[in-house]
């Protein structure tokens, strides 16, 4: 069986260094290159085959959610894995909903780590058993005791919320996401309800209090 392929996405070169330490430690893993931003992981999707990316969530250019968006739409067959510091109960659920194959902390082992590349390139999604809890209550429509008032959100409507809590417009949002005006107004109308708050300065607060922007 060929070795599974892996590249790394990440702003930092002390973490792709190690990275690339702990993939190239694997027998049946090898290394597929690197990125420091989303428009270089792009490219370097274009230019160079692989079969699991590793892509942080935090990079100067765009958001890991975005881009994201982009390799499912472009690139189906990569098997993504966010590896983030951000914590796993405020990102967990969307970043699944956005089509990646698992969340791992940048807090994990590397076993951990070897294991959700292992699964995502069977085509699975390795999840942490907490994780796994907050899926289920997510799909029931409704969060469960101790989850964060915003994974009652979908997946679009969470990615509005990020964006209103950086203090872009509606209009500014509605060009950046090719959508009309009016359609933003109303998924900002539905976020408003649904996280029970009245401005975007309370989304904005409640984003920074848990860590969902910088």
């Amino acid at each position: 069986m060929p070795a599974t392929r892996v590249a790394v996405v990440d702003d930092h070169q002390l973490v792709r260094i190690g990275l690339k330490q702990i993939i190239e430690s694997q027998a049946d893993f090898a290394w597929a290159g690197e990125a420091s931003n989303g428009r270089e992981a792009l490219a370097l999707l274009r230019a160079a085959p692989c079969d699991v990316l590793l892509l942080d969530l935090s990079l100067p250019d765009m958001s890991g959610l975005d881009v994201l968006r982009q390799i499912k739409a472009h690139h189906e067959s990569v098997a993504t894995l966010v590896l983030s510091a951000y914590p796993e109960n405020q990102y967990g659920l969307n970043v699944l909903r956005a089509g990646a194959s698992g969340f791992v902390s940048k807090t994990a082992d590397d076993a951990e780590l070897c294991r959700a590349i292992r699964a995502a390139v069977r085509g699975g999604r390795y999840v942490s058993p907490e994780l796994a809890e907050m899926l289920v209550s997510g799909m029931q429509g409704a969060p469960g005791p101790g989850e964060p008032r915003h994974s009652v959100l979908s997946e679009r409507e969470f990615q509005i919320f990020c964006k209103l809590a950086e203090g872009k417009s509606v209009s500014e949002i509605a060009a950046k996401l090719f959508l009309s005006v009016k359609t933003v107004s109303t998924y900002r109308t539905r976020i408003l309800e649904k996280m029970g708050m009245k401005t975007n300065a309370d989304i904005t607060y409640y984003a920074i209090k848990n860590n969902l922007v910088q």
